[in-house]
C-alpha cells in the first residue's frame, strides 16, 4: 500500500470498519461521501462525510472515531474531519405515502401499558436525533394526544386536505382535534376504518424519514384499516413485565405476524419504579418477563423504560418527557428505544433492497 495514493489509502483503511449487521464494510456499502483532499506543506487535511441509514444509528460514534484514529494513522495526514450524515431508506410500493418513507406502528394487545406514552417520547427522541419525523393519534376510540401535547382547536384544511398541527417540531394529526372533550365516540367497524384512511391519505404530512402511528390497545378494526391502506415498515409492540399483560402483547405481536407487517420489537415499560428521593428502584410489576417471552418468541426486545413520577407529571402536562427533561434517566432510555427502532427499519429496508 505504499506506493498507493492517499485517497487509495484512506479508502484501503476504511474498509476495515464494517457494519456487523449489514455484513459489509463502510466504503462498500457507499456511506463514504465527500472525500476531499487538501495538501499543505506541512501535510494534508482530510475531510469526509459517513452517510448512514438513520440519523438514530446506535454506533454512529463509533463509525465516527474508528474512522478518524484509522485516517489520523497514516504517513502525511496533518488534519482529519469526519462529518456524520444520513439518507433514510423508505419501502415504497404501491401503498406507501407521498414523502413519507416508513409508516411505524406502536400497539399494545391491552390499555393501560403506557403505549401513548411510549409512542409520543419515541417520535420525539428519532426527532432530537435528526430525523424528519410525524406523529398520528389513531386511537380514535380514545385519542390521548391532545392532552399529551397541550393541542387544542381544530387543524387547517387547505384546497380540502387537513394541515397537521405542528407540536414542539413536530407535525401531528389526531382525533382529539375533531372529539369533543368528555364525549363517547361511538363507530361501527366501517366507520373506523375509513377514519384512519381519512388521517392517511387527506392529510398532508410533509417529508417524513418516520410517521409515528399511536394504534388503539387490542387486535381491532384500527390496525386492520392500517394493514389495507398502507404498507407499514414495522411495528412495535408495549409491554409491561407481568404475565397478564405479556399475554396480550404476544396477541399484538402475533396480530402483526399475520399481517406480514415485521415486529421490530418488544419494549418493557414501567420496568421498576425509580424513587425520585433516593434514586433506588423497585420491581413493583416485575423486571425481564418480556425479554424473556421476546426471546422465546424470537423477536427483538428493544429495551426497558424505567417507572417515574415525572413521566405522568409531562403526560398530564402537555410537554413530552424527552423533550423537557432529554437527560432524565428514563429518556435516556427511550432514546436508545428509539436508536434500536431506527436501526431495526434500516436493517429491514437494507435487506428488502438488496444491501447484506
Amino acid at each position: 500500500m505504499s506506493g498507493a495514493s492517499l485517497e487509495a489509502q484512506i479508502l484501503d483503511v476504511l474498509s476495515q470498519i464494517r457494519d456487523p449487521d449489514l455484513g459489509q464494510d463502510i466504503v462498500a456499502l457507499g456511506f463514504v461521501k465527500d472525500l476531499l483532499l487538501k495538501k499543505h506543506l506541512t501535510g494534508t487535511d482530510v475531510s469526509l462525510t459517513l452517510e448512514l441509514t438513520t440519523p438514530a444509528c446506535p454506533i454512529k460514534d463509533q463509525f465516527e472515531r474508528q474512522a478518524r484514529q484509522l485516517i489520523e494513522g497514516l504517513a502525511g495526514v496533518r488534519r482529519v474531519e469526519v462529518r456524520l450524515s444520513s439518507r433514510v431508506r423508505g419501502v415504497g410500493g404501491e401503498k406507501s405515502l407521498p414523502g413519507v418513507k416508513n409508516i411505524l406502528a406502536v400497539g399494545s394487545g391491552k390499555g393501560g401499558v403506557g403505549k401513548s406514552t411510549v409512542a409520543v417520547n419515541l417520535a420525539y427522541a428519532l426527532l432530537a436525533s435528526g430525523a424528519k419525523v410525524g406523529l398520528l393519534d389513531a386511537d380514535i376510540m380514545g385519542p390521548s394526544l391532545g392532552v399529551m401535547l397541550g393541542l387544542q382547536g381544530m387543524p387547517q384544511v387547505k384546497d380540502s386536505r387537513m394541515q397537521p398541527v405542528m407540536a414542539f417540531g413536530m407535525p401531528v394529526m389526531s382525533f382529539a382535534f375533531f372529539a369533543p372533550v368528555g364525549e363517547a365516540v361511538v363507530y361501527r367497524g366501517p366507520q373506523v376504518g375509513k377514519a384512519v384512511e381519512q388521517f392517511l391519505k387527506e392529510v398532508v404530512w410533509p417529508d417524513l424519514d418516520y410517521l409515528v402511528i399511536d394504534l388503539p390497545p387490542g387486535t381491532g378494526d384500527v390496525p386492520l384499516a392500517l394493514f389495507h391502506t398502507v404498507t407499514v415498515s414495522g411495528a412495535v409492540v408495549v409491554s409491561t413485565p407481568q404475565d397478564v399483560a405479556l399475554a396480550d402483547a404476544l396477541k399484538g405481536v402475533a396480530m402483526f405476524q399475520k399481517m406480514k407487517i415485521p415486529v421490530l420489537g418488544l419494549v418493557e415499560n414501567m420496568s421498576g419504579f425509580v424513587c425520585p428521593h433516593c434514586g433506588r428502584s423497585t420491581d413493583i410489576f416485575g423486571q425481564g418477563g418480556t425479554e424473556k417471552r421476546a426471546l422465546e418468541r424470537g423477536v427483538p426486545f428493544l429495551g426497558r423504560v424505567p417507572l417515574d413520577p415525572l413521566v405522568v407529571q409531562r403526560g398530564d402536562s402537555g410537554v413530552p418527557l424527552v423533550v423537557e427533561h432529554p437527560d432524565h434517566v428514563v429518556s435516556k432510555a427511550l432514546r436508545k428505544v428509539a436508536e434500536q427502532v431506527a436501526h431495526r427499519v434500516s436493517l429491514a429496508n437494507s435487506s428488502a433492497q438488496g444491501v447484506a
